[in-house]
């Protein structure tokens, strides 16, 4: 790469935000660079691994029907778990045979299709790059350091690096005596860890009660996580299941446990161990996810840059959305980097077009609204320790027949609820959730 070469954009990272912006920018005639750390866009991405097709759509067209996309989702279950027992609630939506609307998906697949497709709408896409620094001249972001030892410069850049938790670029990059993001706190990250498991096709439909080709998602709460805030996951794959989840990095501190220990604790259940069953591990990944909500998202626009995805705190976990968010993030970013170009204009003000694309998008409504959800479950740990155990005793009060009238056994279930405090826990809850905007 030439030295004096200068890019409209450089994105950093090749994930679903910034491949959604390099792809949009480049359909445009931008002159784009991607670049991303791994051998391959994918190698070193995780998520849970579900995908909404309805934004990939948006962004790819009809292309998006050719993507290496796992199962359609037709069946979607929230199990609340005990160390005894699991309270599900299934849902299983047959028109999504017809017309799913989300897949599970792998990213080391994934990924690098998403890229080709950047690539073949004109971007530079550059593996193994590894970016270590934002170059900063008379207060602005002007382009990036590489670990190869070149500058690559451009009108504006783009970061969807992840979190980048203490030494990421944001945290580094300082720009009027601050950096571009704050320090993340303990307890707005969390840590995510997942198992790929290989398990015959035949054995994963016959076990998740799926027809040929359909998908199945499982997701638990309560001793899943050894009532940490958070949840565990199982998603159905083509010949793989995604087995994984994670909790608040503060509570993994707080308690001394590890995720490797979380995760043994959570295939050892009872109620997830036949599922599992001779199902063989071929990789392991881990990931730390923005779960600082509405009030932890920093400043995403500036002299110069532009912040998408993970690295601007975009996560709906309530919703386990993050590569959705991460797309259209992406995507409006691109929109407004080809404005600034049209216009010739790529000053701060121009470029904070973004930010207003965001706050008018359900994106930020959609942060607004759940800006509560993990403070909630933070400040209150019953919700995953007793609440699910009272619910879990006056079930089985309720479905043993054991020759106990049924007028004994109400009576007997209202006296435990009253013993457990379970009314005033009902209170504190709906003030709590009353409090979530």
């Amino acid at each position: 790469m030439a030295d004096d070469e200068k890019f409209d954009a450089v994105v950093v990272g090749a994930g679903p935000a910034g491949t959604a912006a390099a792809l949009t920018m480049a359909k445009a005639g931008l002159q784009v660079a991607l670049l991303e750390r791994g051998v391959k866009p994918g190698s070193k991405n995780v998520m849970g691994g579900i995908l909404y097709s309805h934004y990939l759509e948006e962004i790819v067209g009809e292309a998006w029907k050719e993507a290496p996309l796992e199962r359609p989702i037709i069946e979607e279950r929230r199990w609340i778990m005990t160390p005894q027992a699991t309270i599900g609630i299934d849902y299983k939506n047959l028109r999504n045979r017809e017309h799913p609307h989300s897949y599970s998906v792998l990213r080391v697949k994934f990924d690098a299709w998403f890229a080709e497709q950047a690539e073949k709408a004109g971007a530079m896409l550059l593996p193994e790059t590894v970016v270590e620094r934002l170059i900063v001249k008379d207060g602005r972001v002007v382009g990036v350091g590489t670990g190869r030892g070149d500058d690559v410069y451009a009108d504006v850049v783009i970061v969807c690096e992840g979190i980048g938790l203490g030494t990421g670029l944001l945290e580094k990059t300082v720009i009027g005596g601050r950096p571009l993001r704050r320090k993340l706190r303990a307890n707005e990250v969390a840590m995510a860890v997942k198992e790929i498991m290989q398990l015959d096709p035949g054995l994963i439909e016959e076990r998740f009660n799926c027809e040929a080709g359909e998908g199945c998602t499982i997701e638990c709460f309560g001793d899943s996580t050894m009532g940490m805030s958070g949840f565990m996951f199982i998603y159905t794959n083509k010949d793989t299941l995604s087995v994984g989840g994670g909790a608040l990095l503060s509570e993994f501190n707080a308690t001394l446990r590890s995720p490797n220990e979380l995760m043994e604790h959570f295939k050892n259940h009872a109620a997830v161990k036949p599922l599992l069953r001779g199902a063989e591990t071929v990789e392991y990944l881990a990931h730390l996810i923005p779960e600082g909500g509405h009030r932890g998202i920093p400043k995403v626009y500036g002299p110069g840059y532009l912040i998408c995805g993970d690295a601007a705190m975009l996560s709906n976990p309530v919703h386990r959305e993050g590569s959705n968010l991460a797309m259209v993030s992406g995507r409006l970013a691109g929109e407004t980097v080809i404005h600034a170009k049209e216009s010739g204009d790529f000053s701060e003000r121009r470029l904070s077009e973004y930010k207003g694309k965001l706050d008018h998008s359900w994106i930020m409504a959609d942060m607004r609204k759940y800006d509560g959800a993990v403070p909630l479950l933070e400040h209150n740990p019953q919700m995953l320790t007793k609440y699910p155990q009272v619910a879990d005793q006056a079930l089985d009060e309720f479905f043993r027949v054991d020759g106990v009238s049924k007028w004994q056994k109400q009576s007997n279930i209202l006296k435990m609820v009253r013993k457990q405090g379970m009314f005033r826990m009902g209170w504190d809850t709906m003030k709590a959730l009353w409090t979530m905007k």
